[in-house]
């Protein structure tokens, strides 16, 4: 682990989860690294696009896979601000990426180690190195303010719609 690089690529996910914040999307980034450069990006944009898959992860993978014209992801490190879920970690082993950096756990859909661990199960056919925590507090935070904002909305809206 590189405490500066991954600290670095972390905040860069982060900048992405911001535009998923923007377009009412739920905030997560991810960005695929080879070497020092970015070879795919992604921000969470299932809603926009009215499709579940559309996670940040899978974004930055596809991304990846045309950037590479393969998809084989070898030699990559995925940075995403929150654990992914079944999709994305299986889409992950699939790409065959080297390593998963990620900021914030998801106890409730995790599946790199908090709900489930696709990523470490024993019989895939091809492993992950998983660092997690980077920018731990910042990545949650991000999430944590998204969801209280919007409980504020439907609140307010309900409230609304009682007195008009």
């Amino acid at each position: 682990m590189n405490p500066q690089t991954d600290e670095y690529w972390m905040r860069y996910a982060l900048e992405l989860a911001k535009r998923a914040w923007e377009q009412g999307e739920v905030p997560v980034g991810a960005v695929l690294v080879q070497g020092e450069k970015v070879i795919g990006e992604g921000w969470n944009r299932p809603i926009g696009q009215h499709d579940p898959t559309a996670h940040a992860e899978i974004m930055a993978l596809r991304q990846g896979g045309k950037v590479l014209e393969n998809y084989r992801l070898l030699d990559t490190t995925l940075y995403v601000t929150l654990e992914p879920c079944v999709m994305c970690a299986g889409a992950m082993v699939h790409g065959r990426i080297t390593r998963l950096v990620y900021g914030a756990k998801d106890e409730k859909t995790g599946a790199a180690g908090s709900l489930l661990d696709v990523i470490g199960h024993p019989g895939m056919n091809h492993q992950i190195q998983i660092d997690c925590g980077v920018l731990a507090e910042e990545c949650a935070g991000m999430l944590s303010d998204f969801f209280r904002m919007r409980r504020e909305q439907k609140k307010a809206l309900r409230q609304a719609q009682r007195t008009g």
